[in-house]
């Protein structure tokens, strides 16, 4: 029984090694495409394709929405899977709150003291003001 060649499979640091104008591998939905013959014929220019190679271009190749035609013709370029194992985790993004410390019952502010003096200063010259008015 022979092996078909989109059956091969390579890791990651494999095809990231192909990542320049003559030897352009990258990696769509699982699967890896060797597109060095297709870069003269991509209808976005080859620049696109060659910012993609050597990686993961899954997300990219998707966003871009290629025709059922286009994707058709792609398989001709397979040679093989990618071992998933091998991917680079990818970092995600956690919001997370700033900190905020609790407030205590007994911790202590300036402002906890300059409120109550303001406001008594405040009480002691409303009388006076208005006796002068």
């Amino acid at each position: 029984m022979q092996m078909d060649s989109s059956s091969k499979l390579y890791s990651f640091d494999e095809v990231s090694k192909h990542n320049h104008h003559r030897d352009c591998w990258l990696i769509i939905s699982g699967y890896v495409y060797d597109v060095t013959a297709f870069l003269p014929d991509h209808p976005g220019g080859e620049e696109l394709l060659l910012l993609a190679v050597g990686r993961d271009a899954t997300f990219d190749f998707k966003s871009v929405g290629h025709s059922e035609l286009a994707q058709e013709k792609m398989k001709k370029y397979r040679i093989g899977k990618i071992d998933m194992s091998t991917l680079p985790r990818k970092q995600q993004y956690v919001e997370t709150t700033p900190y905020q410390p609790t407030p205590s019952l007994f911790s202590f502010s300036p402002i906890h003291l300059l409120i109550p003096i303001l406001l008594l200063a405040l009480a002691f010259a409303f009388p006076y003001f208005k006796l002068k008015a």
